[in-house]
């Protein structure tokens, strides 16, 4: 028993002395955790503050005005556009600048002051499915209160009015609440788009992270560094394979989600995989760059979970991006699953084109430039 504790404790030493005496081994081991959970900690907020809204008052009473002014104060709604024409409506919730629209109608003054029951109308945008609830939520919870302390208000200024008005009596305003894209507020209809855009992304960043350094393991990377290929040629020999298996992808669980699930797809198919074509060239420069950085395929694996989880988390799929710390948010922007959830929602449930997608497509062809700019500079030194 004790030379088996004895022989034990010799192998411990050695594994965690060769564990420690690799470089790049000490980073995975202390780096990952503590950026995963600075970044779980700041990021996974599912509180719902400062929602983006917009005011449409065809009315100007000093009722609207009140009714806006509880909506603002609430600190889950924060107005940062002024509507003058219903076309507007539709175009700042197609580029997303908003996620709901308060619209008080001409007559909102004088049906309240005639003693009927006036109508404020709130449109939200049903493509989040989540935030959308919330939105009818807050909204219902806002007027609700309003009426109270009008009510009461009302009631303190003329005591009569008790004998006349029943305690539990409705209130002077009433939410109308409009919900466009997904009216139902289908939570798969908002997942699955999101869904099949990480399905590729983990799929074509798992099978490139292999590339290169399979090449090492098996002891052909000589053989191609002799050899008079470039790395221009050695990049598009080891892309476009997983490109053309990311396409396949694509198609197969884009009709599994239309045909089986049911997920409406609204917009062009044509555009849909043009920008699958940036996306996925993001992922494969990026898992290119992973392999050339890696010794084995064990080490690509966990370079690559350690990548997988920042990107997922900070894309704004589970937990809203405007919840999140400045700085984070900031982070986000280099992050191209952000900007792919966007153009494929809008997409499948919206119909939105090029027009309206076209500052999150740029943005996209910018990272995917960037990424490949140093896959090849990498793959080159390898070469080299």
């Amino acid at each position: 028993m004790r030379l088996l504790l004895l022989r034990l404790r010799v192998l411990l030493f050695k594994e965690i002395l060769q564990a420690l005496r690799d470089l790049r081994l000490r980073y995975l081991i202390i780096l990952p955790p503590l950026m995963q959970l600075v970044a779980f900690g700041y990021a996974a907020n599912l509180d719902l503050k400062n929602i983006p809204i917009a005011i449409y008052d065809e009315d100007n009473s000093s009722i609207s005005r009140d009714i806006a002014f509880a909506f603002s104060s609430s600190g889950y709604f924060k107005f940062v556009a002024t509507i003058t024409h219903p076309d507007q409506m539709a175009k700042l919730i197609d580029k997303g600048k908003v996620k709901a629209v308060l619209h008080f109608g001409p007559d909102l003054a004088a049906r309240v002051s005639s003693g009927r029951t006036a109508l404020v109308q709130v449109i939200v945008a049903g493509t989040n499915s989540n935030t959308a609830s919330l939105v009818q939520s807050y909204s219902s919870q806002i007027i609700e209160r309003f009426n109270r302390r009008r009510l009461k208000m009302r009631l303190d200024q003329n005591p009569a009015l008790r004998k006349i008005i029943p305690a539990g009596s409705q209130g002077i305003v009433r939410p109308e609440i409009r919900v466009w894209y997904n009216t139902s507020l289908v939570s798969r209809n908002f997942y699955i788009p999101g869904i099949i855009a990480m399905v590729i992304m983990i799929s074509s960043l798992n099978l490139t992270a292999m590339a290169v350094v399979r090449e090492k393991e098996l002891g052909t990377m000589e053989q191609i560094m002799v050899s008079p290929i470039r790395p221009i040629e050695f990049i598009l020999g080891k892309t476009i394979p997983f490109a053309l298996i990311g396409i396949l992808q694509v198609a197969l669980v884009t009709t599994v989600g239309v045909f089986w699930f049911g997920v409406p797809m609204r917009g062009s198919l044509i555009l849909l995989f043009f920008c699958l074509l940036i996306y996925l060239l993001c992922f494969l420069a990026l898992g290119l760059f992973i392999s050339t950085i890696s010794r084995n395929q064990q080490q690509a694996l966990v370079t690559t979970f350690f990548f997988t989880f920042p990107i997922i988390l900070l894309s704004g799929f589970i937990f809203p991006i405007a919840n999140m710390p400045p700085i984070i948010q900031y982070i986000t922007y280099v992050n191209p699953l952000r900007y792919f959830l966007v153009i494929i929602r809008n997409i499948f449930l919206k119909g939105t084109g090029m027009e309206i997608l076209w500052p999150q497509i740029l943005a996209l062809f910018a990272i995917s430039f960037s990424l490949m700019v140093l896959a090849v500079t990498r793959v080159g030194k390898t070469l080299d």
